[in-house]
């Protein structure tokens, strides 16, 4: 074959390699595009929050509003005026169901690629809105609009002034903390869980054990009954103040025969009127019930709360709670009324006569067997710079 037939040759092998890589880079280009369209991809989420931060345009801010918050409305005016002036992208706003307290709102935030996802009432959607973020690496916001507001005291986010508390959740800086996770591990039927049941496929009838998330406190007991029957007009009213009004009924009820296993310590058995599993210990009213416990320890502080001989125990309890707040430790024998601490990271429960288990404030129902399990570093939360 003569040189010009050669360079024929190559030349077609060339063009014809060309034509392949076109077609590669065709079908490679036109994978990504869906990739990044797809709302459903958390590859797609990744990758449109990249895109935002290469060309500078800010963060997208996705709120998960409880509309039933009398707050609400007006503040949706302020929020996205705000968000004007800092020249954010316009945020996504996404409102809670009955049906569904904010999970699957916040599911939705993350794929459509929010930078931040600030839960807008009370202690009930702050969960829900967790449960959505967990092991997501995206940050929750939070702008306090309920009762307790439990995990916005704890990160010391302003609690009367929503916008400053956006502010924070704009502006802040993220701090990773633990979770805990409560599992009710006989008759599930029996409890009820708006944030558990919206975060699965399993049918709310069923028996099979499911995760109920919590941030602060899950307790079993005095505390969980109080809550239960705090009156919610009287809440509205007075606030935080209701659940003591509530709890007066229960001063006088009965203590709870119940075994406890800490990690892999062998079972104890005891009478008490309530045991706290904390991640964090500040309580509305200025009350600190777990001074030592620290949201990012991978640690829970249990507290078994008893009293006897009537109002002179609880008195004596008080007293107890008081001083653990400012640093001061009982450590007398054969009080009436005392608080003992501990640390585990799981906690197993037996309570044979049954009782009521609240999970941040949210009751669960009443429950004879129990775990609960720390999941260390599991969420991102904005918190304020100092």
């Amino acid at each position: 074959m003569s040189w010009e037939g050669w360079v024929a040759v190559v030349a077609g092998a060339l063009a014809l390699l060309s034509l392949l890589l076109v077609l590669v880079l065709l079908v490679r280009q036109r994978e990504l595009r869906r990739r990044i369209e797809s709302p459903g991809s958390a590859r797609s989420a990744r990758a449109l929050r990249l895109a935002r931060e290469i060309e500078g345009s800010g963060q997208l801010v996705a709120f998960v509003a409880n509309p039933s918050k009398p707050d609400v409305a007006h503040l949706r005016a302020a929020v996205l005026r705000l968000c004007a002036e800092q020249e954010l992208p316009e945020p996504l706003w996404l409102e809670t169901t009955v049906e569904d307290p904010g999970v699957g709102q916040t599911r939705e935030a993350v794929e459509r690629g929010a930078d931040v996802v600030v839960a807008m009432g009370g202690d009930g959607t702050v969960r829900a809105v967790a449960e959505g973020l967990v092991g997501t690496g995206v940050p929750m916001g939070l702008m306090p609009l309920g009762t307790g507001n439990l995990l916005a005291r704890n990160l010391d986010i302003p609690l009367s002034d929503p916008l400053a508390a956006m502010r924070v959740a704009v502006e802040g800086r993220d701090r990773t903390i633990d979770v805990g996770w409560l599992r009710v591990q006989r008759w599930e039927s029996d409890v009820h869980d708006d944030v558990a049941e919206a975060a699965d496929d399993l049918p709310d009838d069923g028996d099979v054990p499911r995760d109920h998330i919590f941030l602060v406190i899950a307790g079993v007991g005095f505390d969980a009954a109080m809550v239960a029957d705090a009156d919610e007009q009287l809440k509205a009213r007075v606030g935080w103040i209701a659940y003591f009004v509530a709890g007066m009924k229960h001063l006088h009820g009965r203590r709870s025969r119940v075994h406890v296993r800490l990690d892999d310590q062998p079972v104890t058995t005891t009478r008490l009127r309530s045991l706290l599993i904390g991640n964090c210990g500040k309580l509305p009213g200025g009350i600190t019930l777990l001074p030592d416990a620290e949201l990012d320890d991978g640690w829970f502080d249990v507290a078994a709360i008893d009293t006897r001989a009537g109002i002179a125990g609880w008195a004596q309890l008080f007293g107890e709670v008081v001083l653990q707040g400012v640093g001061v430790r009982n450590d007398l024998p054969a009080k009436i009324g005392r608080i003992d601490h501990t640390r585990a990271q799981e906690v197993r429960l037996v309570v044979p006569g049954g009782d009521h288990v609240q999970v941040d404030g949210d009751v669960v129902g009443r429950v004879t067997e129990l775990t609960a399990r720390v999941d260390p570093g599991a969420l991102v939360v904005r918190v304020p710079t100092s």
